[in-house]
């Protein structure tokens, strides 16, 4: 196997440069990243029927509550594109509920980069905003980020 010798990438082979983060697409696909606190979640779109694969797994088996999945496809019913695209998520890190809010916004990046006339109704009801909101760090002294160990007067 050959090396690359120069750089800071010295004696590492060809084949495992930037192996996998640089994503194989197919140039009818969509991509759309999205996330919220710790989750991300990275979305391909193909024009399709309406198949939905989240980390392997059905959308029904991997958001169990119907609120979840109308959180996730509310992006393709505002534009009345249900059933129009077969989607492939993968979601890592946070829990359900931030990987639901984190796909959401991949799907409607996504949907953007397809088409810009879709920009206004998903930025109305405000499908194309990301949510600043993270954990707070742990401060030294406290028992949390801001939670106080209890005051003894004595």
């Amino acid at each position: 196997m050959r090396t690359r010798t120069t750089g800071w990438m010295r004696k590492r082979p060809f084949n495992r440069i930037y192996r996998g983060s640089m994503a194989k697409t197919l140039p009818e696909e969509l991509l759309g990243v999205g996330r919220r606190k710790r989750a991300v979640a990275s979305v391909r779109l193909r024009r399709g029927t309406g198949k939905f694969d989240v980390n392997g797994r059905r959308l029904e088996d991997y958001f169990l509550s119907s609120i979840q999945r109308e959180t996730v496809l509310a992006p393709f019913e505002k534009l009345g594109m249900v059933g129009q695209f077969d989607v492939i998520v993968r979601a890592k890190g946070g829990g359900i509920s931030g990987q639901m809010i984190a796909v959401r916004l991949g799907i409607a990046r996504a949907l953007v980069k397809g088409d810009e006339e879709r920009r206004a109704p998903l930025k109305q009801e405000g499908y194309l905003t990301r949510d600043p909101r993270k954990r707070e760090r742990k401060k030294y002294g406290l028992a949390g980020a801001r939670k106080r160990f209890q005051f003894s007067k004595r």
